[in-house]
């Protein structure tokens, strides 16, 4: 009964893959991906047009390098290891950062949630005394968990973390522009799209790791705040500014009127999406 009980969880994870999108991390590249390759045989590492040698670090690993001529930016990377990852059978994919502040042994906690969760989207929340010892971009980061939560009418506790595992399901399905200017944008766009397309979230509380001297991080808050908050703006104006989201991201609920109308758009919109992809695919 037990040898049967891990047969099949070790089928379950056969189908993640993980993604590491990496700029100029030749320093830490190699002992992300060594670790990561412990937890999961199939690790894809895209190399944003690094000019450090971050390539040249992983030579000997076991793992798939996606290498882009030139720097195109986190999102377009993560978009280039999801569709390797989907053309590969992939049932599901883990992304983290290639910097070290994320410990891949932390990545079996994450896939054990969404084994019991198949169609939500995980994510490693850092814990709030960590996020707080860089009072800026904690202060940045509370701003874009706010508007994201709004937008999504889902409230976020950690709306930056890149630590997360995503259903192909969903990334199969959605679409979002990941251009360089992008780059932050993504993952917070990702998140509301994915809430609206019915795919909640779920938070699983790890801990961060800052190196001494380590590189200063590519997210810059003013910079990539006001970028969030443009994309949240047009989103919020395009639904007459989702005063339900807001509420249900203050308070987490709002009244089953309300629900079963989004509900029924939602449903709606995906089936007349499944109709139009099928009869694309008779021509």
């Amino acid at each position: 009964m037990n040898d049967h009980s891990h047969s099949s969880g070790d089928n379950v994870l056969a189908g993640y893959w993980v993604v590491i999108p990496a700029y100029n991390e030749a320093a830490t590249i190699r002992d992300v991906a060594t670790r990561a390759v412990r937890q999961i045989e199939r690790v894809i590492v895209v190399d944003d047009g690094s000019t450090d040698g971050t390539a040249d670090a992983l030579v000997g690993l076991p793992v798939a390098l996606l290498r882009n001529p030139t720097n195109r930016g986190k999102a377009a990377s993560l978009w280039r290891g999801f569709q390797q990852a989907l053309a590969a059978g992939a049932s599901g994919v883990v992304t983290l950062d290639g910097d070290g502040q994320h410990a891949p042994e932390d990545i079996p906690r994450l896939l054990a949630e969404a084994v019991f969760h198949p169609d939500h989207v995980i994510i490693g929340a850092r814990r709030r005394d960590q996020r707080r010892a860089a009072f800026w971009r904690y202060a940045a980061n509370r701003v874009a968990d706010f508007w994201v939560s709004w937008a999504a009418g889902y409230s976020f506790s950690d709306s930056q973390s890149g630590f997360r595992v995503y259903p192909a399901s969903l990334l199969s399905r959605v679409k979002i522009t990941h251009g360089k200017v992008r780059s932050f944008v993504f993952e917070s766009e990702i998140l509301i799209e994915a809430t609206r397309a019915g795919h909640r979230s779920l938070a699983v509380p790890i801990e961060a790791f800052y190196r001494p001297g380590a590189r200063p991080s590519y997210f810059l808050p003013v910079r990539d705040i006001a970028r969030i908050t443009c994309m949240v703006a047009w989103k919020l104006m395009s639904r007459g500014m989702y005063p339900i989201g807001l509420y249900r991201s203050l308070f987490g609920q709002v009244p089953d009127s309300s629900l079963t109308r989004e509900a029924s758009f939602a449903n709606r919109e995906r089936d007349e999406q499944d109709v139009r992809d099928r009869r694309n695919s008779k021509f």
